[in-house]
């Protein structure tokens, strides 16, 4: 049986957040999770890395909620790369502002840190072919 789209995007904290969503309030757990993700994420038309890359923008807009680390995670294990996920954060300080951009791109740092810190293993850095200096 093919994975839902919540255990492709949350991985490993799949039974965690799920739970967590169904202890805070049952109706809102069902609205998140058999029309938000299994309804219109799993829609075709668009990959889910793109939906990902889209929901980061639409979470960096609101203000960088709690959600975003959620999304940039969940982007990341739809196969988008780091260097994906930084331009899409770099496209948002555009029409959304620095500060949110900054806040966005310092919980993407944040995640990396601490996925290295759990596989051991160096940063995941991509070389930016576009930077200056």
């Amino acid at each position: 049986m093919p994975m839902s789209v919540r255990e492709t995007l949350w991985g490993e904290r799949f039974e965690v957040i799920d739970r967590m969503l169904a202890e805070l309030d049952p109706d809102l757990h069902r609205y998140i999770t058999e029309f938000a993700y299994e309804e219109v994420l799993a829609r075709e038309g668009l990959d889910l890395k793109t939906r990902e890359l889209l929901a980061i923008t639409s979470l960096i807009a609101l203000g960088n909620p709690p959600e975003l680390a959620t999304h940039l995670e969940g982007a990341l294990r739809a196969g988008a790369t780091v260097r994906e996920v930084r331009e899409t954060i770099l496209q948002a300080a555009i029409f959304m502002g620095f500060p949110r951009a900054l806040g966005a791109m310092k919980a993407l740092h944040a995640l990396l840190h601490k996925q290295n810190a759990r596989d051991g293993a160096p940063p995941r850095r991509e070389p930016d072919e576009n930077a200056t200096g």
